[in-house]
């Protein structure tokens, strides 16, 4: 799978974790991938929901080590 950015969000706090993750994905083409890195807890469970009622689209989901995740996401719009 081919990443066109990366965004590190592990050390924010929601609602941060997924303002920024916006920020970066309005930023990008529609159908570019986003790497996202985030926490478990808050981060992992919301932004994923919040990007999908946004209408992204989940690629993957992965745990990374430790409590890190990477996210990726494709931009739909």
């Amino acid at each position: 799978m081919s990443v066109d950015h990366e965004l590190d969000i592990t050390a924010e706090v929601c609602p941060m974790t997924f303002v920024r993750t916006k920020l970066r994905l309005e930023s990008m083409e529609i159908g570019q991938v986003l790497r996202v890195r985030l926490r478990r807890g808050e981060p992992l469970h919301n932004v994923p929901r919040a990007l999908l009622d946004h209408g992204q689209e989940i690629l993957a989901c992965d745990p990374v080590g430790g409590d890190v995740y990477e996210l990726l996401v494709r931009r739909r719009r």
